[in-house]
C-alpha cells in the first residue's frame, strides 16, 4: 500500500499542471481525482491495521493512514467532487480548477501527515491555493480578501515553525511525539499556528468576513474542508498524547459555545454558516476518538448550506422571512439544518450521539447547551417561508448566472446522499433511549428560536474582525495557550 499511496499524494499535482495542458479536460480531470480520492479512502477505512510511512527515519519525518485519516480524506474528496459538479456550468477557467485539485491535494497530506515539518509544508500550500482562489475574481474586496486571509494564516505559520524548531531542539525530531517533553514554549506556539488555521475560539474570527465575501464555491470549500486541516492535527496528537487530549477537549468546548453563540444572533446567511463551522468544530475537538465521523457529516452538512444560501433570494434573513422561497430549495435546506441539528436518519443523529457518549463528565453540561444553541441556529433556516412558486426573482447575484443548473442538484446528491448513507458508519445509533433526547432537544430549541430569538434585535460588534484585532487576538491566544499548557 505504500507505493499507491505515494503516487495519490503526488497525483493531485500532477493533475493540476495537466489541467494547464489540457484546459478543456479541466472539469473532468478534477472531478476524476476527487474520486480517485473517494476510492483511496474508503480502502483504508477497510484497512485491518494503520499504514506508516518513514520518508526521513533520522528526522521523523512521517506518514500514518488510518480509519482516522479516511474519514477525512472521504470528507475532502465528496466536499471537492460536489463543487467542482457545482460550478460544472458556470464557466469558471480552468485556473480555477488547477487550484481547487491543488488545494485538494495539500489537505489530503495535511491528514497522512504525523511529522511537524510536513505539515508544515502542507498547511503553507494549502494557505497560497486558497488565497488564489479567493483572489481569483481580481475585484480589489477579493483581492484584500485574499491578502487578508493569507498574511494571518503566514503569522500563525510562522509562530508554528518557531515551535516545531524547538521541538526539534528538544528531540532531534519533528514527529508528533516530540511534543512529550518539549518546552511549554514549543507546545504553545505549535498550538497557536493549528488553532488560527483551524479557525478555533477567537482564532477564527478571520472566518466570517473571509467566507462572506468569497463566492459560495470557495466558502463550501473553507467550511467543508480547508478548516479542518488545522484541527486534523490537533485531534491526531491528542490520541497519541494523552496530556495533550484535555487540552483540546477543553478548546472544543470553548470554541463550541464561542461559535454557536455569535452563530445565534447572526442575520446573514454566509456568516451565520461561518460562525456555525467553529462551533461544529468544537463538537470534533471535544471528543477526538470520534472526530472523523463528526468531521465527515459537517463537512457534507456545511459545503451543502453554503452552496444552497447562494442560491436564495436574499442573505438577510430579515429579508427571507418576508419572502417565499421555492419549496425544492427549502427542502434541501431543511434536510441540511435536520442533520446538523442531530435529527433520526441523518447521519448528523449518528454524530452527534456517538461525540456525546465520548464526552468527559466535566464537558456534558457545556456540550449540551452547544447542541441546543445548534438547534436554534439551524430553526432559522427551518422555518422560513416557502412556496412552490416564489413570486420574486430565486437568484441573485454571481449565482444568479448558474441558473440552479444541473451540476448544483448533482451537488446536493452528493452530499445530501452523502449524509444518509452516512448512517451506516454508526447504525447502532439508532436506539430508543438514543432519539428521544436528540428529539426533545430540537423541540426545546425550536420553541426558543420562535418565543425569544426570532423577535430578537440585538446587532454584534464587528469590530473584533478587523484585521489589526485578529493580529493583536495570536498575542493573547498565545499567553492563554502557554497558561493551559504549563498547568
Amino acid at each position: 500500500m505504500t507505493n499507491p499511496t505515494i503516487l495519490w499524494l503526488a497525483l493531485p499535482f500532477f493533475i493540476g499542471f495537466v489541467i494547464y495542458l489540457l484546459p478543456k479536460l479541466d472539469r473532468i480531470l478534477a472531478l476524476g481525482m476527487a474520486l480517485i480520492s473517494a476510492a483511496y479512502a474508503v480502502g483504508i477505512f477497510l484497512q485491518p491495521s494503520p499504514l506508516n510511512i518513514q520518508l526521513i527515519d533520522n528526522f521523523g519525518v512521517t506518514l500514518t493512514i488510518d480509519q482516522l485519516s479516511s474519514f477525512f480524506i472521504l470528507t475532502n474528496a465528496l466536499v471537492t467532487a460536489a463543487v467542482i459538479s457545482y460550478c460544472w456550468q458556470t464557466g469558471k477557467p480552468a485556473f480555477f480548477y488547477t487550484q481547487a485539485i491543488i488545494l485538494h491535494g495539500s489537505v489530503n497530506a495535511t491528514f497522512v501527515s504525523a511529522d511537524l515539518i510536513s505539515l508544515y509544508v502542507a498547511l503553507e500550500v494549502i494557505s497560497i491555493a486558497v488565497f488564489l482562489l479567493i483572489a481569483y475574481p481580481r475585484t480589489d474586496r477579493a483581492i484584500w480578501v485574499g491578502l487578508r486571509y493569507l498574511f494571518v494564516s503566514n503569522v500563525a505559520m510562522l509562530f508554528y515553525l518557531v515551535g516545531a524548531v524547538l521541538v526539534y531542539q528538544a528531540h532531534h525530531s519533528f514527529s508528533y511525539e516530540g511534543l512529550r517533553g518539549s518546552t511549554p514554549e514549543a507546545v504553545a506556539l505549535i498550538f497557536l499556528g493549528l488553532l488560527v488555521k483551524g479557525g478555533i475560539f477567537i482564532s477564527g474570527l478571520w472566518s466570517p468576513l473571509t467566507n462572506s465575501e468569497s463566492d459560495v464555491s470557495m466558502s463550501a470549500l473553507l467550511s467543508g474542508i480547508v478548516e479542518k486541516a488545522g484541527v486534523f492535527p490537533l485531534v491526531r496528537c491528542a490520541l497519541m498524547l494523552e496530556e495533550i487530549d484535555p487540552i483540546v477537549r477543553f478548546f472544543g468546548v470553548v470554541t463550541a459555545l464561542f461559535g454557536v453563540s455569535f452563530a445565534i444572533l447572526e442575520e446573514d446567511t454566509k456568516r451565520l454558516l461561518a460562525f456555525s463551522t467553529i462551533s461544529q468544530l468544537g463538537f470534533i475537538l471535544a471528543a477526538p476518538l470520534v472526530g472523523g465521523f463528526y468531521a465527515l457529516t459537517h463537512g457534507l452538512v456545511k459545503s451543502a448550506l453554503f452552496l444552497i444560501a447562494g442560491v436564495l433570494p436574499s442573505r438577510d434573513f430579515k429579508e427571507l422571512q418576508q419572502q417565499p422561497i421555492n419549496t425544492r430549495i427549502w427542502v434541501l435546506l431543511a434536510i441540511a439544518s435536520f442533520s446538523i441539528s442531530g435529527f433520526p436518519l441523518l447521519s448528523g443523529f449518528g454524530a452527534k450521539i456517538l461525540t456525546s457518549k465520548n464526552l468527559l463528565t466535566w464537558q456534558v453540561i457545556a456540550m449540551n447547551i452547544a447542541a441546543l444553541g445548534t438547534t436554534i441556529v439551524f430553526a432559522k433556516f427551518i422555518f422560513l417561508p416557502h412556496q412552490t412558486s416564489p413570486p420574486a426573482p430565486l437568484l441573485v447575484g454571481e449565482e444568479s448566472k448558474a441558473k440552479i443548473s444541473s451540476g448544483f442538484w448533482w451537488a446536493m446528491v452528493i452530499l445530501l446522499g452523502g449524509l444518509v448513507a452516512a448512517n451506516a458508519f454508526y447504525y447502532q445509533a439508532y436506539t430508543l433511549a438514543n432519539t428521544i433526547k436528540p428529539i426533545a432537544t430540537i423541540a426545546i430549541g425550536w420553541l426558543a428560536y420562535l418565543v425569544i430569538f426570532k423577535k430578537s434585535v440585538i446587532k454584534l460588534p464587528r469590530e473584533i474582525e478587523q484585521f489589526e484585532h485578529l493580529i493583536g487576538m495570536m498575542s493573547l491566544m498565545l499567553i492563554l495557550v502557554f497558561w493551559i499548557v504549563q498547568v
